[in-house]
């Protein structure tokens, strides 16, 4: 949704600011509303740009110097608006960002296209190449086709560094003959495939998120924190999601190198994302 909303405005990102420091005094001084769990590894923090998409599109370099204002350490990409890896680079880099994964289209990781698709990686400094979406599958077989795939990746990419890897939607946790299309999936796949959980889309899907990190430890290097059942401009805290849970499975028991924050449906997305930032501060993630 696009907003009306100035978003290169120096004195709305000022105002923000203030409102961080204001909510970080009140965590300090024991007001902050949410209750923090038992401390854990410190996890950084990314943005799924997809939650700015409109605004990326028309000022890409405006929207990485706002993230990094925020405080965001780095970003996944959702598309590359017309940009060489090399450009891209030079962005995150004078805004001191790194890429903490790309979105990066099915058809780009088959064989015919990987070699270009890993290079392109190299240059921007991403080592997750995350299959954002697969088609809902008819077959127990046609998951278990992907799979394969899927692992063929994986060793293809390790060589350089990299982790291949799927984003949950809803679709992925429908059954199949008794088992659904994620554990047909994730069940048979190595712990080489990365599995990004998407907190939201795996509670509209009918599953629960932390049964899932549960039954696949390990498989969550990156995550999709994103606030579902609160309307469409909760942010994380203000909504149904267990996040004490999905924190303490993360830095204690997972593998998680990066929270992904991601936000779809605020009427001013640039506030949302920087609300969830502020949300992920008191409870104590940044």
């Amino acid at each position: 949704m696009r907003s009306s909303v100035n978003y290169n405005s120096s004195s709305a990102l000022n105002r923000r600011e203030f409102i961080g420091a204001v909510g970080l005094t009140a965590m300090v001084l024991g007001t902050a509303p949410w209750a923090q769990g038992a401390p854990g590894k410190k996890i950084p923090i990314g943005l799924q740009l997809y939650s700015l998409r409109e605004q990326c599109k028309t000022d890409l370099p405006g929207m990485l110097a706002a993230v990094a204002k925020i405080g965001y350490r780095g970003v996944e990409f959702a598309g590359y608006h017309g940009r060489s890896a090399k450009e891209l680079r030079k962005l995150l880099d004078d805004h001191g960002l790194v890429a903490c994964g790309t979105h990066t289209p099915y058809e780009s990781v088959l064989p015919n296209k990987l070699e270009e698709t890993v290079e392109f990686n190299r240059i921007l400094g991403n080592k997750f190449l995350i299959v954002p979406w697969m088609s809902e599958a008819k077959s127990k077989q046609e998951w278990l086709d992907r799979a394969k795939l899927f692992n063929e990746i994986a060793d293809k990419v390790k060589a350089q560094g990299m982790w291949i890897g799927y984003h949950a939607h809803a679709h992925d946790f429908k059954q199949i003959d008794g088992v659904s299309a994620w554990d047909l999936f994730f069940g048979n796949t190595k712990p080489t495939v990365v599995m990004q959980l998407d907190t939201s889309n795996c509670l509209a899907g009918g599953a629960d998120p932390v049964a899932v990190l549960n039954r696949y430890p390990g498989r969550e290097q990156t995550i999709h924190l994103k606030a579902h059942g609160g309307g469409p401009d909760a942010v994380i805290g203000e909504d149904k999601v267990d996040w004490k849970s999905v924190f303490a499975f993360c830095e204690r028991k997972g593998k998680t190198q990066w929270y992904i924050v991601e936000h779809e449906s605020a009427r001013d997305p640039l506030d949302a994302v920087a609300r969830c930032f502020e949300a992920l501060r008191k409870f104590g993630k940044v």
